[in-house]
């Protein structure tokens, strides 16, 4: 039991704390509001604990429901910047008064990296929400896109000046642009065009002194390490420019399902030796998930095949029938549609719903906790090995297992194109994930599920080393809490990013020697004894 002088003592230094706390607070809004151009607006950009909107600010956006339990350490305060100068500004003053930070532009870090830390506290959140202006230039054929814009705004904004013109970026509409782009960024186009990344021509950027650079002042090295080496390395992304791409007026698509009775097992093999030989104008994404059986007898296994063509569908089914005929795809199956009316088609929007829902923030699948995983396979996955795995997704309660198809132009750009090295050879990239409820408490549960998965699934994806997608941010691959030094981060560096992530440390040691920017798998900086 504690004493009268313990709990003196206690409630004095929690007291000393929050004075601390507080002065911390008030020297940087006077440090902001010295250094910024544009004037700040404290009531509107600055929010503690005690604010009545904190918490709300916080958990939207937040994807991952996992990391606002209440045992995760929180931000001491968040700065919702409204003003690219704002961003240089808290860079600046963070520097000057030792303050550690975390920043998010869309809230889909896998593992919450962006609004927790485990490695550095207290820190402060700088959310980037706010900076989401959009510049189109159909004649130049470019858009300038602020960070905190989403997908969906970005597609909306192109639609709305030109019909045959598009991005090549992620079907989940609110997904923000300056994390995505920083990890490569694929979507339904991948095969045909490749990486958004592959596509960013230009940016600006916040770097470790405070400067905002553009790629000519940033240099070639900074400019590529960007652009796929993950984000909050290297500096705050602000804006990205991305040569637009070409798209037909009208393209085709299908969702066609097939479950275990249908021959499924076999369809899906099938589908692994086509998926990234076949025309790269088509696209075909399997989904396999568990669903209740139509006559009550349980639980079984059911693949939706989702696609994109770049074309008509009589094409569309010429193409099928050649190289896939065994998922029996017919016209009755196939949509055409302009290729902005198919980003909510993809992204499971609900029939006739208008296309100003794409300037939503929320995604149309509601947030829930979850673990992830990923991998690449490059001669893909025997029958009796898929049917392995149906018994062990029956097991969980809602598992999803995502395949991708590379091919096309991916196998056409080499792999130091960028850090992005998932190139020639893959054949299809593979999320693995588990949701569970938000009022669930028994997480254990289903993580070590997805790790069984994992451990299953080694003999029959890449090796040497076992790729990962960093989008797809996974802390069992290693992480830096224990400062990590060059020689442990190798471990997770190489299954990200393969023989890049050497330059990516170089550069970073070159460009942020103190590390100022990190996290718990940020790409740690070479020390020399």
């Amino acid at each position: 039991m504690l004493s009268k002088f313990s709990i003196v003592l206690l409630v004095l230094l929690q007291l000393a704390s929050w004075a601390k706390s507080a002065s911390t607070l008030e020297n940087f809004i006077q440090c902001v509001s010295i250094n910024a151009e544009l004037s700040v607006p404290v009531t509107t950009t600055l929010f503690t604990p005690t604010n009545s909107s904190f918490s709300t600010i916080l958990q939207s956006p937040v994807f991952n429901l996992r990391f606002l339990e209440s045992s995760i350490p929180k931000p001491e305060f968040i700065f919702t910047a409204l003003h690219d100068s704002h961003v240089q500004a808290a860079v600046i003053c963070a520097k000057q008064f030792g303050l550690h930070l975390r920043v998010r532009s869309g809230g889909h870090d896998f593992e919450g990296l962006s609004i927790r830390s485990e490695i550095e506290t207290p820190f402060f959140l700088i959310d980037l929400v706010n900076l989401r202006l959009i510049h189109v230039n159909i004649k130049e054929e470019t858009v300038w896109v602020q960070t905190g814009a989403t997908n969906g705004e970005v597609y909306y904004k192109i639609s709305q000046k030109s019909k045959v013109h598009g991005v090549p970026m992620g079907t989940c509409t609110s997904l923000g642009i300056g994390g995505h782009i920083t990890g490569g960024a694929y979507g339904a186009m991948l095969r045909k065009h490749g990486l958004a990344a592959d596509h960013a021509i230009d940016a600006l950027i916040v770097d470790a002194e405070g400067r905002i650079l553009s790629r000519e002042a940033m240099g070639e090295d900074l400019f590529w390490a960007i652009r796929g080496g993950g984000g909050a390395s290297f500096g705050i992304i602000l804006w990205w420019k991305i040569k637009l791409v070409r798209v037909p007026d009208t393209v085709t698509v299908f969702n066609v399902y097939r479950t275990l009775k249908q021959g499924g097992t076999k369809i899906l093999y099938k589908w692994q030796q086509v998926a990234d030989n076949i025309d790269e104008d088509l696209f075909i994404k399997a989904t396999t998930q568990v669903v209740s059986s139509t006559n009550n007898s349980g639980r079984t296994i059911v693949t939706r095949y989702s696609t994109l063509f770049l074309g008509g569908a009589d094409r569309l089914l010429q193409v099928m029938q050649a190289s896939f005929p065994e998922l029996g795809l017919t016209r009755k199956d196939c949509v055409e549609m302009s290729w902005i009316q198919s980003v909510n088609f993809i992204g499971l929007v609900p029939d006739g719903t208008p296309l100003e829902i794409l300037l939503q923030p929320k995604s149309v699948i509601p947030s829930s906790k979850y673990k992830a995983k990923s991998d690449y396979t490059k001669k893909g996955i025997p029958e009796i090995a898929l049917e392995g795995l149906w018994k062990l997704m029956l097991e969980e309660e809602n598992p999803l297992v995502v395949m991708t198809p590379y091919g096309g132009m991916m196998s056409r750009i080499s792999e130091s194109s960028i850090p992005f090295p998932h190139r020639k050879g893959i054949k299809f990239m593979i999320l693995y994930q588990s949701r569970w409820a938000d009022g669930e408490t028994d997480a254990a549960k289903h993580i070590n599920w997805i790790r069984k998965v994992y451990n299953y699934m080694a003999p029959y994806v890449s090796k040497n080393p076992r790729e990962a997608y960093v989008n797809y941010r996974d802390l069992d691959l290693g992480n830096n809490i224990y400062n990590t030094k060059f020689r442990e981060a190798r471990f997770w560096g190489h299954r990200y990013f393969k023989n890049n992530f050497e330059r990516l440390v170089a550069i970073k040691t070159k460009v942020d020697p103190d590390n100022f920017f990190k996290h718990e798998q940020s790409i740690p900086v070479l020390k020399h004894s």
